[in-house]
């Protein structure tokens, strides 16, 4: 080694990466209960730029969880609410003719943010559908001749109901596969729900004016950040530097290429799946404290990168099978579980 010649040292920027990160977790988990692995799927999605769609019944923290995330790491935040009647506009932004000037100026829409709540994205018109889903793929968006760049971080978490179907729009494959990860959530434990409990009972009453008005978890969310913008993105350029072995990269397109082999699946994965696996996966390692991946990082975002991305046979469909247990049988051959 030639004399002044200096080796990076990575171990200060892994340790202040890793001190950020249970800094938002701890933040987090004092107004959500519970939810450690939607919490941790946000944060890939944050340390990666992926685009998240969370699958789950209402009341169940989605939008309290975004809205947490947000405050802790100081982002800027939009909700939509996605119906049937919103236009492509009223998300983008529009042209409006100046009775002053007569000139015309751009309105910017809500998606001008850091991190997009798309609350119930498949109750608006397809064509709404895919101004967002354009614009998360190019990270622009076009208003009237003019291309406006999205801010950065630029982040969208959808939501999804999947027990009404009435009124609603089916997100088809191609605008599935922009989504880096599909995360469906369940219940709480009641332990876990018991503390919800707890923890509402004491919120109290706010007064407003001579009103008062009974508080809620979103009054108790924190405004003081653990970080800013320019401390993610930190993070984000120490995500990748974590180590990815030729074997895991192998496995990883292994794994890819059974889907679109096996006789179940009449459609299998993208390449997009793949880089979104390589990707989360090392977000997750630093998530966990490694300088490096593991099979279990694999294992454990297969069923949220891969089962949106694949479709079942009608034959079998028919015989009952399901998209869960064929990754199962994938997995199983390709890691020997």
């Amino acid at each position: 080694m030639a004399i002044g010649t200096e080796v990076p040292d990575t171990t200060t920027g892994f340790e202040a990466s890793s001190k950020f990160i249970n800094a938002i977790r701890d933040r987090v988990g004092e107004v959500v209960v519970g939810q450690e692995v939607v919490v941790e799927r946000v944060l890939i999605a944050l340390l990666t730029s992926g685009h998240l769609l969370l699958q789950g019944v209402p009341g169940i923290a989605k939008t309290l969880l975004v809205a947490a995330i947000s405050k802790t790491i100081d982002l800027s935040f939009s909700r939509i609410q996605f119906t049937i009647d919103l236009l492509p506009s009223d998300i983008l932004g529009s042209e409006i003719l100046d009775q002053k000037t007569h000139e015309f100026r751009t309105h910017r829409g809500p998606i001008f943010t850091n991190l997009l709540l798309a609350d119930e994205i498949n109750r608006a018109a397809p064509k709404v559908q895919s101004a967002l889903l354009e614009a998360m793929q190019e990270r622009k968006v076009t208003i009237g001749n003019v291309s406006h760049t999205l801010p950065a971080p630029f982040l969208v978490i959808a939501t999804q109901n999947p027990v009404e179907q009435s009124g609603t729009f089916e997100l088809p494959e191609a605008q599935l596969d922009r989504f880096m990860m599909l995360h469906r959530l369940d219940y709480l434990p009641p332990e876990q729900e018991k503390e919800v409990l707890r923890r509402n009972a004491r919120l109290g009453v706010r007064r407003e004016g001579k009103g008062a008005l009974a508080r809620t978890e979103f009054d108790v969310i924190k405004d003081e950040p653990v970080g800013t913008t320019e401390d993610l993105a930190e993070v984000m350029e120490q995500v990748q530097q974590i180590h990815v072995s030729e074997t895991f990269m192998e496995h990883t397109v292994e794994i890819v290429n059974r889907t679109r082999r096996h006789p179940s699946l009449e459609l299998g994965c993208s390449p997009r799946a793949g880089i979104a696996l390589l990707n989360a996966s090392r977000a997750r390692a630093l998530i966990h404290e490694r300088d490096y991946v593991v099979p279990e990082d694999l294992f454990a975002l297969a069923e949220d990168i891969i089962l949106h991305r694949t479709r079942l046979s009608y034959e079998a469909l028919a015989d009952g099978v399901t998209g869960a247990g064929v990754l199962e049988e994938i997995l199983g051959e390709v890691g020997g579980r």
